[in-house]
């Protein structure tokens, strides 16, 4: 399987960061970054990482189905999660949650027919204190209204 330079870079820092006998710690980061690259964990990717950390496909898919945030189906270009724990619960985290469903015309894990979005009701992204939390791809926001929600929603489609 052929990764970009940047990619296949990444993957030697990580297995060369582990002593020998110990680069199946190298998965998750190799899994999460080989994501980003090709937009989700394909059978192929994961018998790759499994050969380059020494391990079984089986094992690898082992760790797939315990971190939710790694996943074998694609999801949009931007993977929009509205946080739904007891803090943003609190402050309506679950309007929120109703409120970009219905925005979206789409359920948790789905995604958009024109691929540009996917939504997915996560636990705790650790942002108790400016709740309710959402994130986009790697960017947080904080404070979330539905009004704002509306505006980073547009602004996905009109900068994509």
């Amino acid at each position: 399987m052929t990764f970009s330079p940047q990619l296949e870079a990444k993957f030697e820092k990580f297995l060369k960061s582990y002593p020998p006998g110990r680069q199946r710690s190298a998965m998750i980061p190799m899994l999460l970054y080989g994501q980003d690259e090709l937009g989700q964990l394909s059978d192929e990717f994961i018998a790759e990482v499994a050969r380059r950390v020494g391990v079984t496909p089986l094992q690898v898919n082992e760790v797939l189905s315990y971190y939710s945030m790694l996943h074998k189906k694609p999801w949009g270009k931007f993977h929009v999660q509205v946080c739904t724990n007891i803090s943003c619960l609190l402050w309506d985290g679950d309007k929120l949650w109703e409120h970009a469903c219905k925005k979206l015309g789409i359920g948790n894990k789905e995604v958009t027919e024109d691929g540009l979005i996917s939504i997915e009701e996560v636990e705790c992204m650790g942002a108790c204190s400016w709740a309710p939390a959402v994130q986009v791809n790697y960017e947080f926001h904080h404070l979330v209204t539905p009004e704002k929600l509306d505006e980073i929603l547009d602004g996905l489609r009109k900068n994509s």
